[in-house]
């Protein structure tokens, strides 16, 4: 048995319990270490974290704190995966890739084939507005997988509305960057960056990206989730900085975010304008040449829309997506009625599209 809870299960906690002989043996090298030692391995096992994302840094933080004995994950991705995904996302393979699996049930299902004794809750959505409390109700930690500020800022209010501690990561290139955000007590992400990038924004799709760097910026976020699930509210070991590091040139920065900005927007004014979701599109540009519509929350039967869709072009589906293939455009739907249509960044095209074959 595995601990895969789909989301029309319960979630039910199957595995080992953290008090006996194959728990101790499992964590025994971490326990050892005096900075998590026996009671710090069972506040693990009983801490509830949220990852957001589970692409190039969200899946090497599921691994990680997998691996560490994290009692329950919530993974939450809206994407699936692809062929490219496989040189940086260390949960998924070339199955993964050909069946386009959603990432969150990918991540999932290799966690479950490697520790049985933690609670794994897929989530195959977009954090929005309008579902973030539901997604992230009950978590004590909050990591970023995301690829995007607009979620970024979306989960910075969220965590600054409810006090609860996030830690930002971002990765493209040869260059990671990383922030602990204990609201209240430290900077949050809005005083740092108190507005969205502006002009043309370096992605993994324009810039590339190495995996070394992924796993640079993963390996520190989890070590300091660790720090923060074990050492209580405000753990003195916590670094109080924003990160920055290039692998490839070894240059590196660091900017003190120890105390909040009296005059931020987010943590000091509490105008937490992206939590009450002001002026967010419903469709969405999500890189490679695609454009995401999630102003649809429609169930979709999908043996009925194959049936519908064999006419017009290539259609196969899972328990999870169908893909459509109408050259030049690929859409790939989920069962919610979101869609991401690639082969166009026209997001009026692609509401053309999804209108035409998914009905409006």
């Amino acid at each position: 048995m595995t601990s895969l809870a789909r989301e029309t299960q319960p979630n039910l906690r199957i595995g080992v319990s953290p008090r006996n002989s194959s728990f101790d043996e499992r964590y025994s090298r971490q326990i050892l270490f005096p900075g998590i030692g026996a009671e710090g391995q069972r506040q693990l096992a009983s801490a509830r974290v949220a990852i957001v994302g589970c692409g190039a840094t969200g899946s090497a933080l599921a691994t990680l704190l997998a691996r560490a004995g994290v009692g329950t994950l919530r993974i939450m991705d809206r994407d699936y995966v692809e062929p490219s995904n496989l040189q940086r996302q260390s949960l998924f393979d070339e199955m993964d890739a050909a069946e386009s699996l959603p990432k969150a049930i990918a991540a999932a299902r290799k966690i479950a084939a490697f520790n049985s004794q933690i609670v794994v809750e897929p989530k195959v959505e977009d954090l929005i507005p309008s579902n973030i409390e539901a997604l992230l109700a009950g978590m004590s930690l909050l990591l970023d997988g995301t690829d995007n500020f607009e979620t970024r800022y979306l989960i910075n209010d969220y965590a600054v509305h409810h006090g609860l501690p996030w830690i930002y990561s971002a990765a493209v290139g040869s260059y990671a960057v990383t922030l602990n955000v204990l609201p209240g007590r430290t900077a949050c992400l809005a005083c740092i960056f108190p507005d969205s990038p502006r002009g043309m924004i370096e992605t993994c799709e324009t810039s590339g990206i190495l995996n070394s760097a992924v796993n640079l910026v993963a390996s520190i976020a989890a070590t300091e989730a660790l720090k923060l699930l074990v050492g209580g509210p405000n753990p003195p070991q916590l670094r109080r900085t924003l990160l920055a590091f290039d692998v490839w040139t070894n240059e590196h920065a660091e900017i003190s975010a120890a105390k909040p900005r009296p005059d931020c927007r987010a943590c000091g004014e509490r105008d937490l304008v992206h939590l009450a979701g002001e002026g967010r599109p419903h469709i969405t540009l999500c890189g490679r040449d695609s454009v995401q519509i999630h102003e649809r929350q429609r169930p979709i039967d999908f043996a009925e829309m194959d049936r519908r869709l064999q006419s017009h072009g290539v259609v196969r589906h899972n328990d999870f997506v169908l893909k459509f293939w109408h050259d030049p455009y690929e859409m790939t739907l989920f069962p919610d009625g979101r869609a991401i249509i690639k082969g166009t960044t026209d997001t009026a095209l692609a509401r053309s599209l999804y209108a035409r074959y998914v009905g409006s």
